[in-house]
């Protein structure tokens, strides 16, 4: 694999920086990792530390040197991480549990899986336009759709901040999972927190990540949503990869993973908090209780009460 990826953070105007983000690979496969604490709540930069440092330790764990079942993967680890943040609730004898949003994406064999809950964003780009991009799960993105809302009002709604899905509800998350997409020399995958897509309409992202390398407009869209945003402005996040393919072109950006020794992986995923992995093995759900719990998510999602607030 040959790919190159570049990863910022800022704290904006705010206090703490609850985001997290990072990534990790093997020879064949790579996972990107982003995390957004909820503010509304208690403790949210712990909760996106949770997430982070439970998914990426469940990554190091199965990667030998493929994950088997992507789609499944991402699945179970989601649940594990909400149950990781619960069990911190409980150990801590919190008031409440801390909750945060996740997005994640796979890439091996040439082929990308991602996953979210929440209102953290993957994009898949091509050529300076915008494949796909994952759906917010949020009020105002099931009030577009419906069509009581025009999708101009994204960045104003009063309900933009109310959320029907993260980890650490009291509810189990629906983890929406992607189709299988095949990449292509060239493709971009950007994960960001909403105090970047927020700020920053999809068409800028997509037109400086096309006209500048990942290294170079990562920096300058982060700076861009802090200085529109000003005092007011959000923690301010994003992770990019572009993929090579097997091309053997020489780039000093560019990691080629061929090099590396079987059964090793590089990351850069850090939290102060660390995961017992092999608890966490055991609390994977079963087919039938992961189904269990989508239905009872889905509806209590008819239900008002579930949304909450992030900011």
């Amino acid at each position: 694999m040959r790919f190159s990826v570049y990863q910022e953070s800022h704290i904006g105007g705010r206090k703490v920086n609850q985001d997290r983000m990072g990534y990790s690979f093997t020879r064949d496969t790579i996972l990107l990792l982003l995390a957004d604490g909820m503010g509304g709540h208690i403790l949210g930069d712990m909760a996106a530390a949770i997430a982070m440092q439970t998914i990426g330790n469940l990554f190091q764990k199965q990667a030998h040197p493929l994950i088997g079942r992507p789609e499944r993967f991402l699945e179970d680890s989601f649940l594990a991480a909400h149950n990781e943040i619960h069990r911190y609730r409980i150990t801590n004898n919190l008031p409440e549990t801390p909750r945060t949003t996740i997005v994640a994406c796979l890439i091996q064999n040439g082929n990308a899986y991602w996953a979210h809950c929440g209102d953290s964003r993957l994009y898949w780009m091509r050529q300076g336009q915008i494949l796909l991009r994952t759906k917010d799960h949020s009020r105002l993105e099931t009030l577009i759709a419906q069509g009581k809302v025009d999708p101009s009002e994204r960045h104003t709604h009063p309900d933009r901040n109310k959320l029907f899905n993260c980890l650490g509800a009291p509810n189990a998350p629906i983890v929406e999972l992607s189709r299988r997409v095949s990449l292509q020399a060239g493709d971009l995958i950007l994960l960001c927190s909403d105090g970047l897509w927020g700020v920053l309409p999809d068409h800028m992202l997509a037109q400086s990540l096309h006209e500048h390398t990942i290294v170079r407009a990562i920096p300058e869209l982060i700076h861009s949503a802090v200085d529109i945003a000003g005092k007011h402005s959000d923690n301010v996040t994003a992770l990019a990869m572009m993929w090579e393919g097997e091309d053997r072109l020489e780039d000093s950006s560019i990691i080629s993973t061929n090099t590396l020794p079987i059964g090793s992986i590089t990351t850069t995923i850090q939290a102060p908090y660390c995961a017992d992995t092999d608890a966490l093995e055991n609390d994977v759900f079963n087919d039938a209780e992961i189904e269990k719990a989508i239905d009872e998510i889905r509806n209590a999602i008819q239900n008002s009460s579930r949304i909450t607030t992030k900011n």
